[in-house]
């Protein structure tokens, strides 16, 4: 049986452990196993994210198409808004994420696609994980840390008992188009009675293509997220919408966390990231640059404690991620919850509230993040009276 050694062993090939690999320090050598057959494929995310950020995140131009306009509809309701300070983008998701694969390799991590863990361990100081090759043979990886970047199925806490993969998720489907005729420069996000126990969004994507996508909390409601595309289809609302569609390219399907943000990410050696510790914002499931971030900030303090052989770089990193996102996501998962229940009368409400939102107060909610300066201007009270009260 094939036996791999390595400092970390990082457990998933998504944004959140390539970061990680690509960030830590010489010296700290690294295997990441990725289940998958290639890196970035299949696409399990729509890409939704902010210009802004890819640019401070280093993400090269062309793996994103940019849009200055955001729309939410209901049955009865438009809310248009111009995305003036802050751009949307959508992401060009296979490109990035072989972006950041190839930074990971150059990083000196020895990547293992269609590998998968099948069990880990503690073996004394450190962990046994026993993983399966493309070749279906099993090999063995020792390692002294484990990166949990497994996503939603928590695959290594999971594994060794430290905690329970989340119970309510985000589920979501996406159609990926040829985009033969359509606004481009326009984001949709739709809620009612198209996609009553969930929503959808329409997103202009890179290569002149648009990603329409319904999404669901389970087990909030029962009804799968394809049987919602193929009512969306069926009942004519992407016509209406001055959509004209060529071949479809892709079928994207994807599960998150929908749960109130923990701050216990750190089990001594072994860590979670990325989706594994519920980055994903609870109002759209925005999370690969939250991913790309903390993973970079978790490869930093990672190297210093595989250097160091002390605990308190993991657990500022720890305090690094709860700072940021504690008190925020409690707000976001508040309204998580209570819009899930909606009707179509009490969207077409909410939506009609939206429309008279500032763009700062609408990317405060959409980004759940709710800044010292707008908590002092009362407009988190506002918005939790306006947009989320029945």
């Amino acid at each position: 049986m094939t036996e791999l050694q390595a400092d970390v062993l990082i457990v998933g090939g998504g944004p959140a452990g390539l970061s990680v690999a690509a960030r830590l320090p010489d010296g700290v050598s690294s295997i990441l196993v990725h289940q998958d057959a290639e890196i970035g494929r299949p696409v399990r995310t729509s890409g939704g994210t902010w210009v802004s950020d890819m640019r401070a995140l280093g993400v090269p131009d062309d793996l994103y198409v940019a849009m200055n306009t955001l729309e939410f509809r209901s049955d009865n309701v438009v809310a248009t808004h111009a995305m003036k300070s802050q751009t949307l983008a959508v992401l060009d998701i296979t490109g990035l994420y072989q972006w950041l694969g190839r930074a990971a390799v150059a990083n000196g991590c020895d990547v293992h696609v269609w590998t998968k863990m099948l069990a880990c361990v503690r073996d004394g100081a450190g962990y046994l994980a026993t993983i399966r090759f493309a070749d279906r043979s099993e090999g063995r990886v020792r390692a002294r840390y484990v990166v949990d970047a497994s996503g939603n199925a928590n695959a290594v806490v999971a594994a060794l008992g430290l905690a329970d993969a989340p119970q309510r998720t985000g589920v979501g489907i996406e159609y990926e188009y040829e985009m033969l005729d359509g606004d481009r420069d326009k984001a949709v996000l739709f809620v009612g009675t198209a996609v009553l126990v969930g929503y959808g969004w329409i997103f202009p994507a890179p290569h002149n293509r648009v990603r329409i996508g319904v999404g669901v909390i389970s087990p909030d409601t029962d009804v799968s997220p394809r049987t919602l595309m193929d009512q969306l289809h069926a009942s004519g609302f992407l016509y209406d919408q001055g959509l004209r569609l060529g071949t479809r390219v892709h079928v994207n399907a994807g599960v998150i966390p929908s749960e109130p943000y923990d701050r216990k990410l750190v089990f001594d050696r072994v860590i979670r990231v990325g989706d594994t510790a519920n980055f994903a914002t609870p109002t759209v499931g925005e999370g690969i640059r939250m991913a790309i971030e903390f993973g970079r900030v978790l490869g930093d303090e990672l190297g210093k404690a595989v250097q160091t052989g002390r605990a308190a770089p993991l657990k500022r990193y720890e305090r690094k991620c709860a700072k940021r996102f504690e008190r925020n996501y409690r707000l976001g998962y508040a309204a998580n919850q209570r819009i899930a229940k909606y009707d179509a009368a009490q969207w077409d409400r909410s939506v009609r509230r939206l429309s008279r939102l500032s763009e700062r107060e609408v990317v405060a909610l959409i980004r759940s993040e709710y800044s010292f300066r707008l908590i002092a201007g009362g407009v988190v009270k506002y918005l939790k009276a306006k947009i989320f009260s029945r």
